[in-house]
């Protein structure tokens, strides 16, 4: 039975956009305003803070305000759920191919004593 859990889409929902993962990449080296993201990706403030609003619903960025200056951060757990998920098919496919890979050795093997019988 597949299982989905809210939380894994909306992280996911939150990397689908390019300058979401920018501002990521940007919290990444350090905290920074809503204002000084909008300005280093060309947008305006209520663009930011949308795109902002989204990371944080996806629990991918925090944000704190003091006076009239919103500073956001990276989130403290953020990426884990969306790691661990793409780590266990990571090795569901390693799996798979490993047992692709004893198949084709056998196909080979094979294929070589078949030759070696045919001389």
């Amino acid at each position: 039975m597949v299982q989905f859990s809210a939380s894994l889409d909306t992280c996911f929902a939150a990397l689908s956009d390019a300058t979401r993962r920018g501002v990521l990449e940007q919290l990444g080296s350090a905290d920074a305003s809503i204002t000084e993201l909008a300005k280093k990706f060309h947008m305006t403030l209520t663009g930011m803070k949308k795109h902002v609003g989204v990371l944080e619903q996806a629990g991918l960025v925090t944000t704190e305000k003091v006076g009239r200056v919103r500073t956001c951060r990276l989130g403290p757990l953020g990426l884990e759920e969306g790691a661990a998920w793409i780590e266990a098919r990571r090795q569901i496919w390693n799996a798979r191919f490993d047992a692709l890979d004893e198949v084709v050795e056998t196909l080979k093997r094979k294929e070589r004593i078949d030759g070696l019988q045919s001389e």
